[in-house]
């Protein structure tokens, strides 16, 4: 199986209940949502996690929303600002996607394909509240061909996101 060994250790060491999905190549969560082969359930759109790499001053984040929402950076920043008053931090002044080539050099898998793990990435996750509430989700294996499928109440548990509305419907 392609998917890295560093992640199928990773998802073995947290217990995790998974199923690796094998689809055709796609190079973003909504396509991914269309072209799955599995023949009993497609993947549905709202269970399909767009992982989006994000730069809030000088942090990076990891910000989750469903294959058939966009991000808001304006609500992910009212998101990350409260967060960031808890922990007594200054709040983020500035939010963009983080670019392409810090991403190649920093963040394991390829880029669109990005494994939502905390431990993994060394980045804090922030997960919009729609995708909070599926029963499943659908994260990236760092491969084009391959998503984990795995309950969502375990995902929150062993990541525990920080939870926030911030997608918007796709226009």
């Amino acid at each position: 199986m392609p998917i890295s060994k560093k992640i199928l250790d990773y998802l073995k060491k947290k217990k995790y209940k998974f199923e690796i999905i094998e689809h055709k190549t796609t190079y973003t969560a909504y396509d991914t949502a269309r072209t799955t082969q599995k023949q009993e359930k497609k993947m549905k759109p709202e269970e399909i996690v767009k992982a989006l790499v994000v730069k809030a001053d000088r942090d990076y984040l990891l910000a989750l929303v469903p294959a058939n929402k966009r991000l808001d950076k304006k609500k992910l920043q009212k998101t990350i600002n409260a967060d960031r008053k808890k922990k007594k931090l200054a709040p983020a002044k500035s939010l963009d996607l983080a670019k392409e080539v810090w991403m190649k050099k920093n963040i394991s898998g390829k880029v669109g394909a990005t494994p939502a793990f905390r431990e993994f990435l060394k980045l804090d996750i922030f997960i919009d509240n729609a995708l909070a509430k599926q029963k499943n989700l659908y994260v990236g294996s760092g491969e084009y061909e391959y998503s984990i499928k795995i309950a969502a109440k375990q995902y929150l548990k062993n990541e525990e996101p920080v939870k926030g509305s911030f997608s918007s419907h796709n226009t």
